[in-house]
Protein backbone atom coordinates (compact mmCIF):
# COMPACT_ATOMS: atom_id res chain seq x y z
CA UNK A 1 0.00 0.00 0.00
CA UNK A 2 2.79 2.40 0.60
CA UNK A 3 4.21 1.89 -2.48
CA UNK A 4 1.48 2.22 -4.62
CA UNK A 5 0.76 5.35 -2.66
CA UNK A 6 4.05 6.79 -3.08
CA UNK A 7 4.21 6.65 -6.60
CA UNK A 8 0.37 7.03 -7.23
CA UNK A 9 0.89 11.00 -5.44
CA UNK A 10 4.66 11.77 -5.90
CA UNK A 11 6.14 11.09 -2.44
CA UNK A 12 8.83 9.65 -0.66
CA UNK A 13 8.44 5.99 0.44
CA UNK A 14 10.11 5.54 3.52
CA UNK A 15 10.42 1.76 4.53
CA UNK A 16 11.26 0.70 7.49
CA UNK A 17 12.27 -2.79 6.85
CA UNK A 18 14.77 -1.07 4.84
CA UNK A 19 16.62 0.23 7.17
CA UNK A 20 16.39 -2.80 9.49
CA UNK A 21 20.78 -3.55 9.88
CA UNK A 22 21.34 0.54 9.96
CA UNK A 23 19.08 0.54 13.16
CA UNK A 24 20.94 -2.12 14.96
CA UNK A 25 24.00 -0.97 14.06
CA UNK A 26 23.07 2.35 16.10
CA UNK A 27 21.62 0.32 18.40
CA UNK A 28 24.75 -1.88 18.84
CA UNK A 29 27.14 1.19 18.91
CA UNK A 30 24.50 2.41 21.87
CA UNK A 31 25.55 -0.85 23.49
CA UNK A 32 21.98 -1.81 23.83
CA UNK A 33 21.78 -5.43 25.56
CA UNK A 34 19.14 -7.12 23.17
CA UNK A 35 20.92 -5.70 20.07
CA UNK A 36 24.17 -7.31 21.59
CA UNK A 37 22.58 -10.05 22.79
CA UNK A 38 20.97 -10.64 19.11
CA UNK A 39 24.20 -10.27 17.47
CA UNK A 40 25.89 -12.86 19.88
CA UNK A 41 23.39 -15.80 18.74
CA UNK A 42 23.47 -17.94 15.48
CA UNK A 43 20.33 -18.21 13.56
CA UNK A 44 19.29 -21.31 15.12
CA UNK A 45 20.04 -20.21 18.47
CA UNK A 46 18.30 -17.09 18.33
CA UNK A 47 15.17 -18.44 16.79
CA UNK A 48 14.84 -21.11 19.99
CA UNK A 49 14.72 -17.90 22.44
CA UNK A 50 11.69 -17.84 24.28
CA UNK A 51 8.98 -15.23 23.16
CA UNK A 52 10.23 -12.39 24.96
CA UNK A 53 13.45 -12.44 24.23
CA UNK A 54 12.39 -12.80 20.52
CA UNK A 55 10.62 -9.65 20.38
CA UNK A 56 13.09 -7.65 22.56
CA UNK A 57 15.75 -8.70 20.27
CA UNK A 58 13.13 -7.15 17.45
CA UNK A 59 13.78 -3.71 18.50
CA UNK A 60 10.22 -3.43 17.65
CA UNK A 61 10.14 -0.36 20.37
CA UNK A 62 13.39 0.94 20.13
CA UNK A 63 13.60 1.29 15.99
CA UNK A 64 10.41 3.75 16.32
CA UNK A 65 12.38 6.52 17.69
CA UNK A 66 15.61 5.72 14.80
CA UNK A 67 12.56 6.06 12.21
CA UNK A 68 11.44 9.36 13.38
CA UNK A 69 14.79 10.55 13.54
CA UNK A 70 15.88 9.41 9.84
CA UNK A 71 12.43 11.07 8.58
CA UNK A 72 13.38 14.04 10.18
CA UNK A 73 16.91 13.89 8.62
CA UNK A 74 14.60 13.82 5.24
CA UNK A 75 14.09 17.15 2.32
CA UNK A 76 10.85 18.59 3.80
CA UNK A 77 9.40 17.87 0.02
CA UNK A 78 8.07 15.57 -1.18
CA UNK A 79 5.92 14.56 1.71
CA UNK A 80 6.89 11.31 2.79
CA UNK A 81 4.97 8.06 3.44
CA UNK A 82 6.69 5.76 6.56
CA UNK A 83 5.79 2.28 6.71
CA UNK A 84 6.59 -0.90 8.95
CA UNK A 85 5.63 -2.51 11.83
CA UNK A 86 8.41 -0.83 14.15
CA UNK A 87 5.69 2.71 13.08
CA UNK A 88 4.53 2.72 16.96
CA UNK A 89 1.58 4.69 17.75
CA UNK A 90 4.13 7.04 20.38
CA UNK A 91 5.62 7.52 17.37
CA UNK A 92 3.69 8.28 14.08
CA UNK A 93 1.93 11.39 14.62
CA UNK A 94 -1.59 12.17 13.64
CA UNK A 95 -1.73 11.30 9.95
CA UNK A 96 -1.22 7.74 10.94
CA UNK A 97 -3.36 4.34 9.59
CA UNK A 98 -2.67 0.50 10.90
CA UNK A 99 -3.44 -1.95 8.41
CA UNK A 100 -3.89 -5.07 10.81
CA UNK A 101 -4.44 -8.66 9.44
CA UNK A 102 -7.18 -10.81 10.89
CA UNK A 103 -6.25 -14.18 13.06
CA UNK A 104 -7.63 -15.72 9.82
CA UNK A 105 -5.85 -13.56 7.20
CA UNK A 106 -2.16 -13.31 9.53
CA UNK A 107 -2.31 -17.70 9.85
CA UNK A 108 -2.54 -18.29 6.25
CA UNK A 109 -0.12 -15.44 4.85
CA UNK A 110 2.25 -16.75 8.00
CA UNK A 111 1.29 -20.57 6.68
CA UNK A 112 2.24 -19.54 3.47
CA UNK A 113 5.81 -18.26 3.83
CA UNK A 114 6.53 -21.80 5.70
CA UNK A 115 8.93 -20.13 8.21
CA UNK A 116 10.07 -21.67 11.13
CA UNK A 117 8.03 -21.78 14.67
CA UNK A 118 10.55 -19.03 16.61
CA UNK A 119 9.46 -16.64 13.22
CA UNK A 120 6.21 -17.78 13.16
CA UNK A 121 5.72 -16.80 17.59
CA UNK A 122 7.62 -13.26 17.24
CA UNK A 123 4.95 -12.44 14.19
CA UNK A 124 1.89 -13.34 16.44
CA UNK A 125 3.88 -11.38 19.26
CA UNK A 126 4.37 -8.66 17.12
CA UNK A 127 0.30 -8.81 16.17
CA UNK A 128 -0.71 -8.91 19.44
CA UNK A 129 1.74 -5.58 20.39
CA UNK A 130 0.68 -3.38 17.66
CA UNK A 131 -2.97 -4.05 18.14
CA UNK A 132 -2.83 -3.47 21.89
CA UNK A 133 -0.98 -0.22 20.99
CA UNK A 134 -3.37 1.11 18.60
CA UNK A 135 -5.83 0.48 20.97
CA UNK A 136 -4.54 2.07 23.58
CA UNK A 137 -3.76 5.33 21.38
CA UNK A 138 -7.04 4.96 19.84
CA UNK A 139 -5.37 4.53 16.29
CA UNK A 140 -6.79 4.48 13.21
CA UNK A 141 -7.24 0.94 12.00
CA UNK A 142 -8.40 -0.69 8.80
CA UNK A 143 -9.08 -4.55 8.97
CA UNK A 144 -7.48 -6.87 6.43
CA UNK A 145 -9.98 -9.58 6.18
CA UNK A 146 -9.10 -10.95 2.97
CA UNK A 147 -12.69 -9.62 1.36
CA UNK A 148 -10.81 -6.68 0.05
CA UNK A 149 -8.10 -6.54 -3.24
CA UNK A 150 -5.12 -4.26 -3.68
CA UNK A 151 -7.46 -1.59 -5.37
CA UNK A 152 -9.89 -1.58 -3.38
CA UNK A 153 -7.71 -1.40 0.19
CA UNK A 154 -5.75 1.56 -1.60
CA UNK A 155 -8.87 3.14 -2.27
CA UNK A 156 -9.58 2.81 1.58
CA UNK A 157 -5.74 4.30 2.79
CA UNK A 158 -6.46 7.02 -0.08
CA UNK A 159 -9.92 7.82 1.72
CA UNK A 160 -8.29 7.66 5.17
CA UNK A 161 -5.44 10.07 3.76
CA UNK A 162 -7.55 11.85 1.80
CA UNK A 163 -6.91 15.78 3.52
CA UNK A 164 -3.62 14.95 4.11
CA UNK A 165 -3.18 14.08 0.65
CA UNK A 166 -4.48 17.07 -1.07
CA UNK A 167 -2.12 19.33 0.82
CA UNK A 168 1.00 17.33 0.79
CA UNK A 169 4.15 18.72 -1.43
CA UNK A 170 4.34 16.63 -3.98
CA UNK A 171 7.04 15.29 -6.50
CA UNK A 172 5.60 16.48 -10.16
CA UNK A 173 8.45 15.66 -12.52
CA UNK A 174 8.85 12.32 -13.94
CA UNK A 175 12.81 12.95 -13.46
CA UNK A 176 11.64 13.55 -10.01
CA UNK A 177 9.55 10.72 -9.73
CA UNK A 178 12.82 8.78 -10.76
CA UNK A 179 14.74 10.35 -8.01
CA UNK A 180 12.27 8.61 -5.25
CA UNK A 181 12.54 5.66 -6.99
CA UNK A 182 16.36 5.71 -7.00
CA UNK A 183 16.05 6.44 -3.10
CA UNK A 184 13.91 3.83 -2.51
CA UNK A 185 16.11 1.33 -4.42
CA UNK A 186 18.70 2.37 -2.58
CA UNK A 187 17.73 1.99 0.73
CA UNK A 188 16.55 -1.71 -0.02
CA UNK A 189 20.23 -2.72 -1.52
CA UNK A 190 21.58 -0.91 1.57
CA UNK A 191 19.37 -3.49 3.56
CA UNK A 192 20.83 -6.80 1.77
CA UNK A 193 24.24 -5.31 2.22
CA UNK A 194 23.79 -4.72 5.67
CA UNK A 195 22.67 -8.15 6.53
CA UNK A 196 24.97 -10.00 3.99
CA UNK A 197 27.24 -8.31 5.96
CA UNK A 198 27.35 -9.75 9.32
CA UNK A 199 29.56 -12.68 10.00
CA UNK A 200 27.15 -14.85 10.40
CA UNK A 201 24.93 -14.33 7.35
CA UNK A 202 25.08 -17.52 4.72
CA UNK A 203 24.30 -17.00 1.21
CA UNK A 204 26.10 -15.02 -2.38
CA UNK A 205 24.61 -11.36 -1.60
CA UNK A 206 25.47 -10.45 -4.87
CA UNK A 207 23.30 -13.28 -6.57
CA UNK A 208 19.89 -13.10 -3.87
CA UNK A 209 17.22 -11.56 -6.21
CA UNK A 210 15.53 -8.35 -5.42
CA UNK A 211 12.64 -6.67 -6.40
CA UNK A 212 13.68 -2.67 -7.31
CA UNK A 213 10.95 0.00 -8.42
CA UNK A 214 11.13 0.75 -11.59
CA UNK A 215 13.11 4.44 -12.63
CA UNK A 216 11.07 5.30 -15.59
CA UNK A 217 9.37 8.04 -13.20
CA UNK A 218 5.98 8.10 -15.24
CA UNK A 219 3.03 9.02 -13.00
CA UNK A 220 1.08 5.76 -13.85
CA UNK A 221 3.93 3.16 -13.59
CA UNK A 222 3.97 0.30 -10.74
CA UNK A 223 6.34 -2.59 -12.19
CA UNK A 224 9.32 -4.12 -10.17
CA UNK A 225 12.26 -5.01 -11.51
CA UNK A 226 13.60 -8.30 -9.94
CA UNK A 227 17.90 -8.45 -10.18
CA UNK A 228 20.36 -9.68 -8.42
CA UNK A 229 21.80 -7.37 -6.28
CA UNK A 230 25.04 -7.02 -8.06
CA UNK A 231 23.04 -5.89 -11.06
CA UNK A 232 21.62 -2.70 -8.93
CA UNK A 233 24.51 0.16 -9.79
CA UNK A 234 24.40 3.77 -11.11
CA UNK A 235 22.20 2.45 -14.64
CA UNK A 236 18.74 3.19 -13.87
CA UNK A 237 16.33 0.23 -12.98
CA UNK A 238 13.72 -0.21 -16.05
CA UNK A 239 11.25 -2.47 -16.48
CA UNK A 240 11.01 -4.01 -20.37
CA UNK A 241 9.90 -1.54 -22.55
CA UNK A 242 10.11 1.81 -20.23
CA UNK A 243 12.53 4.50 -20.40
CA UNK A 244 14.63 6.36 -17.99
CA UNK A 245 13.24 10.29 -18.28
CA UNK A 246 14.47 12.15 -21.13
CA UNK A 247 15.61 9.11 -22.90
Amino acid sequence: MARLLARRHGLRRYSADAHTWGHRDRALAAGHPAALRFESLSPGERWSRPGGELLAMSLHHERGPMIADDVRGLPAAPAVVVEGTPVTPPVAGVHALWLLPTPRVQRRRLAERGLGEGALELYRLLVREIGAQVTEYSGARLAVDGDRGVRETLAAVEDHFAEALASAPRETTAAGRAGLARYANEALAGQYRGYFGRPWARGDAGATVVAFDCECGAADCEEDVALPRRDFGVSPVLAPGHAAPGA
